[in-house]
């Protein structure tokens, strides 16, 4: 009997829980017995998310079609004002490669579908080398599986993701937040204070607002940070001649990596890392002379050492002899560059960024806000995306369970989740970059023969491309 009783009254507190939409019951008092009942109720949101940009847009996209959360108020707080946009005739030059993962988020959103009836560039092969031995690593589409992915330019996914916001989520531009009031438990809310002396508050507040992110900066949650003394210079190239263009090329310098991805059969996009005082000189450059000095960055041998070259091709005999006919793929030449778009050139410091927490009550940080990293590897907007996903995965769960929105207790499973492949991540890019950073002979041959070992072992590429998709 006593144990029937037990039951019974768990039943009755989860069902009241639930019926209170996963809020405390102390939130609903609060709320009635203020004379300013419908005041704080129209500046009062459920889930606030500060930033735009991809990832904020997409958070809110994913929010406000989730069926779960369909009694919510979201609001999204965009810095920037509105404007009106239209396709351009060219492309712009900030471009992502969007994973499988991403694609299937996209998908399901109905933003894919947006984006691809504007502009959307396959990736059918990836090709990597180095500048200083002819190891190299390809990776080919499985016809099962599809592209390895997709490129597609900043302002295109964004307008896709826009497109498909429901009237229920509320998007505020020109939001210029002041500061935040961030409570130490949930018995209390957040607070937004915005300029103009307005203030809102909310169950749930979503930092995605950047790398220089205000929000952590309130959680006051330490963030590991460097510089790498680099900068990426983008721009959108204008090929040689007409190609089916659907090769992604990567060639890592001495000075570091410099990549070409394919818009078009006419047109890619750079995306040149190199040293600051390099990239300050190349920007210089008149617009001839710097096509010239990309195509010498992806042509020219001469840092080629013969030392590395004659062990490499050992290597690869012994290779030849213990697994035959594994890393044989055959070597394309990347395209030649006829010129850049005029006035395309671009550039942006490189470093990489952590947040040691990304939660604390009733605060969770996705993207940029959460991480950075170095653009060699192409993830950093799919880390973002994968934050959107689990964490919307983490909200329709809580919300199932009855549990507060906000709870930490519950946002820590997305902190978990997420940490352990971001982190995994993050110290891989890293790792490479600073692998490839040095001229030292012994981590050229080491890096060499690793680069060409690891192309003949399907198994260990497949296990890499895998973990770039999740």
């Amino acid at each position: 009997m006593v144990l029937l009783l037990y039951r019974c009254a768990r039943h009755i507190r989860r069902s009241s829980t639930w019926l209170l939409k996963g809020r405390p019951l102390s939130q609903y008092i609060r709320q009635f017995s203020s004379s300013d009942t419908q005041e704080q109720s129209d500046n009062h949101y459920d889930i606030v998310i500060s930033g735009g940009g991809m990832v904020g847009f997409a958070m809110a996209c994913s929010l406000g079609q989730s069926s779960r959360l369909s009694d919510r108020k979201i609001l999204l707080l965009e810095g920037a004002p509105k404007k009106d946009w239209h396709l351009p005739e060219e492309f712009g030059n900030r471009v992502c490669a969007l994973n499988r993962n991403t694609q299937d988020l996209f998908t399901k959103l109905g933003v894919w579908d947006a984006m691809t009836s504007m502009r959307v560039q396959p990736i059918r092969r990836m090709q990597v080398w180095e500048a200083c031995s002819e190891a190299m690593i390809c990776f080919e589409e499985n016809p099962e599986e599809g592209c390895l992915a997709h490129i597609v330019e900043n302002d295109v996914i964004l307008e896709a993701i826009k497109s498909k916001i429901p009237d229920q989520v509320k998007v505020e531009y020109s939001s210029k937040v002041e500061g935040y009031s961030l409570p130490t438990n949930t018995s209390a809310m957040v607070e937004i204070n915005l300029e103009g002396g307005r203030t809102v508050s909310a169950d749930l507040l979503i930092g995605a607002d950047g790398a220089k992110s205000l929000v952590r900066q309130a959680m006051g949650t330490q963030y590991l940070s460097w510089d790498y003394d680099q900068m990426g210079i983008v721009a959108t190239l204008q090929l040689s001649e007409d190609t089916e263009n659907t090769v992604a090329w990567q060639r890592f310098l001495p000075t570091g990596p410099v990549a070409l991805l394919p818009l078009s059969h006419d047109r890619s996009s750079l995306v040149w890392s190199t040293t600051k005082e390099q990239a300050k000189s190349l920007l210089r450059l008149s617009e001839e002379d710097f096509t010239d000095a990309l195509n010498r960055a992806l042509w020219d041998e001469s840092a080629s050492d013969p030392v590395v070259q004659k062990i490499h091709e050992r290597w690869m005999n012994l290779l030849n002899t213990v697994a035959p006919g594994q890393g044989s793929d055959y070597r394309q030449l990347p395209p030649g560059i006829g010129g850049i778009v005029s006035n395309s050139r671009g550039a942006f410091p490189l470093g990489l960024g952590h947040a040691v927490h990304y939660v604390r009550p009733r605060v969770v940080l996705i993207g940029d806000a959460a991480h950075r990293v170095h653009p060699l590897a192409g993830q950093g907007v799919n880390l973002g995306f994968g934050d959107v996903s689990c964490l919307l995965t983490t909200l329709e769960n809580s919300v199932l369970n009855g549990s507060d929105i906000g709870d930490e207790r519950e946002l820590y499973r997305y902190e978990s989740q997420r940490q352990k492949h971001n982190i995994a991540t993050m110290a891989s890019i890293d790792g490479l970059y600073r692998l490839y950073a040095t001229k030292a002979l012994p981590f050229v041959l080491a890096r060499s023969l690793g680069l060409s070992t690891v192309n003949a072992i399907p198994f260990v590429k497949n296990f890499f491309m895998r973990h770039a998709e999740g």
